[in-house]
């Protein structure tokens, strides 16, 4: 036994002798042999690194309905690292990725073909390998397609060695509201590559080009450009390690993108939808051929804007740029004839220049969204005449139904050649006298100034600015337009005397919508110009507050008392719906009118808050060829005081949801 002992412990040393001895031998062999090889080879191995876009922060309204939200998903991208010179091998997976888009998508998508996809890729060629232009960019990865099936995503990874340079990332697309919740002031996205085109006329994202990824998705207007930078959030990283050969030969390292931070806007659902439902509705209504030779009559009228202000906080709950469009076919990218369907009103109207919805022959013989802002000057004309001591709250005034002036004797007058007889300065804003605004303001404050005469211009445009009017807003909106004082144009064509006796009864100056309101809001407020808000407050995406914003007062008109309540008791203009309302509401219409190409139109616009005692909200309504404010603008800003008391409160009663104020259809 002692001898099989002995035979199997020789055994046990001679085995591990003779597995030392190969070892020492492999390891001379790495080291004095393959030690070359194997560095060169550890060398080749790199990290094949994707930058992932954050995730965009949520828009809720002030309720907290989410309005545009980014949905996760996963996409296919495609980058060129110098494979553009191999055209065939990339037309040829660009025919691949046709047919495994065709099997495996979702039947409802739109379908790519070719030809698109190589289009995407922007590599330099088209399909006939016809040169186009050079790569935009190198090492970035373009996206090709988003929303991907379980079995696109299965194929394009079991496949992705014979697919070179497709990978497929999780990312997100941002979706908003299928009910066009005030889509224009909301905005939309585009890719950063073409933002910060020089063409695209935005700056914003000048110099930025470390900090954005090409193929991102970034705010391109309204407030997804003006919190930007809140709502983008922070990019991540995909990161493989690949051979020489670009195969993966590891596992992925991920970091995570982080999540923007959430906008909670001012903007009231319900009242928004109320106010856009209004307009349309009675755009519908005074459009009908039924009414025809009727005062609510208006064929051409294709188009709204209307505004509504809380006074003391300056928060907009309603802002209505109609016609509007669905922000969603921005996702993707759209075709030359989509974007030319709805390019006229792509623009928000109660900002900046917006058209209606014609054919493109058509439409330049209509009005934009500016127009002359009409009676609707009348209670700030009054306040001029009143601080610049033409006339007191007691003047008298006969009315004849016109006034001639200068002296080519040119004779202006009132609507129909109404003569309303003795005036004074409230009554004159009641019957909407045009006579008394030129007789005894236009014309007196020119005389007053008379040596000076671009300075009763300067005087003018100087009390209009104290109201919002003739300047920005301060809402810090993108493309924010500042109006038009035409006076100082119409001034040389014509005369400063001419030019003050159309600016005192508003046929000399053109405002946006919310400047309208905004003027509104400082006569309610008795002359507390407050700045336009939209946002309510900005969160983490956990929460946590980031900011909340408080009312600023931007300028303060320090007018006599009395002088206020002269031009307010004045503001009892007839508006058809608005004395259906259980509360008073203070108004003036107006009825601008126009020369344009098209002929001489008639613009409906309408200024108003309420109550009158407490006032609350600020409303502005304006209406391109709806004729007169009374029938076509107004109706709309009484829907809106009703959806307003109903779901917020404040007018007839002080909780959301007490009162139940309705006003019926014309």
């Amino acid at each position: 036994m002692q001898k099989h002992f002995s035979v199997r412990l020789n055994v046990f040393f001679f085995v591990a002798f003779l597995a030392f001895t190969i070892l020492i031998v492999r390891l001379a062999i790495l080291q004095f042999v393959e030690s070359k090889h194997l560095k060169e080879e550890t060398a080749s191995i790199t990290n094949s690194n994707s930058p992932i876009a954050p995730i965009r922060g949520t828009i809720y309204d002030r309720t907290g309905y989410p309005v545009a939200q980014s949905r996760s998903m996963q996409s296919v991208y495609y980058r060129v690292e110098g494979r553009a010179t191999n055209k065939d091998d990339i037309i040829q997976l660009a025919t691949e990725l046709e047919k495994i888009f065709s099997l495996y998508g979702k039947p409802e998508q739109k379908k790519l073909s070719a030809a698109e996809i190589l289009k995407l890729m922007d590599v330099g060629f088209d399909m006939d390998k016809a040169k186009t232009k050079e790569p935009s960019y190198y090492y970035v990865p373009r996206r090709i397609k988003t929303d991907l099936t379980n079995k696109e995503i299965a194929f394009l990874l079991e496949h992705r060695d014979q697919l070179t340079g497709i990978e497929v990332f999780e990312d997100s697309i941002r979706v908003y509201d299928p009910q066009r919740i005030s889509a224009q002031l909301v905005g939309y996205m585009k890719r950063y590559n073409a933002a910060r085109n020089p063409v695209s006329g935005l700056n914003f994202y000048k110099d930025r080009g470390d900090e954005y990824l090409e193929v991102e998705d970034v705010g391109f207007d309204g407030l997804e450009l003006m919190y930007q930078d809140e709502l983008r959030g922070q990019k991540g990283f995909k990161s493989y390690p690949v051979n020489a050969l670009q195969k993966i030969i590891g596992p992925a390292t991920l970091i995570a993108p982080e999540k923007g931070h959430n906008l909670h806007l001012t903007i009231d659902k319900d009242v928004q939808l109320a106010t856009q439902q209004a307009i349309t509705e009675h755009l519908e209504f005074i459009r009908n051929r039924r009414l025809a030779g009727s005062t609510y009559y208006a064929p051409n009228a294709r188009s709204g804007y209307a505004v509504a202000m809380e006074v003391q906080t300056g928060k907009v709950v309603a802002m209505a740029s109609m016609p509007d469009y669905d922000t969603n076919t921005w996702t993707g990218g759209m075709s030359n004839d989509e974007y030319s369907q709805i390019m006229p009103f792509i623009n928000n109207g109660t900002i900046t220049t917006s058209y209606p919805d014609y054919p493109e022959k058509e439409r330049s013989k209509h009005p934009s969204s500016l127009v002359y802002m009409g009676s609707t000057v009348k209670p700030l004309s009054v306040l001029v005449g009143l601080m610049e001591n033409v006339i007191s709250p007691n003047s008298t005034y006969s009315d004849g139904g016109s006034f001639t002036f200068g002296k080519d004797k040119r004779t202006i007058s009132n609507s129909d050649g109404h003569a309303y007889g003795s005036l004074n300065p409230t009554t004159a804003i009641q019957v909407s006298s045009n006579t008394f605004m030129s007789a005894m303001i236009g014309v007196p404050l020119y005389n007053k100034y008379g040596g000076e005469k671009s300075k009763v211009l300067d005087v003018w445009a100087q009390y209009f600015a104290e109201f919002g009017l003739g300047v920005k807003t301060g809402s810090n909106l993108p493309n924010e337009y500042e109006g038009s004082n035409e006076f100082f144009k119409n001034a040389k064509t014509s005369s400063y005397q001419s030019a003050m006796v159309y600016a005192s009864w508003g046929q000399n100056e053109k405002y946006t919508t919310l400047q309208l309101t905004q003027f509104a809001a400082t006569l309610a407020s008795r002359g507390k110009r407050m700045m336009p808000q939209f946002v309510e407050k900005v969160t983490k995406s956990n929460g946590d507050l980031v900011r909340g914003y408080e009312p600023v007062v931007l300028t303060e008109a320090n007018y006599p008392s009395n002088y206020w309540d002269v031009v307010i008791r004045g503001m009892k203009s007839g508006a058809e719906g608005i004395d259906e309302l259980p509360f008073p509401v203070a108004r003036k219409t107006g009825t601008s009118t126009q020369d344009v190409p098209g002929g001489r139109v008639d613009n409906a616009v309408f200024i108003s808050f309420a109550p009158i005692d407490n006032p609350v909200l600020a409303i502005a309504v304006v209406v391109p060829e709806g004729r007169f404010g009374k029938f076509g603008a107004a109706p709309i800003a009484a829907k809106m005081y009703a959806a307003y008391d109903q779901y917020i409160g404040g007018l007839s009663s002080p909780a959301a949801g007490g009162s139940k104020a309705t006003v019926k259809s014309p």
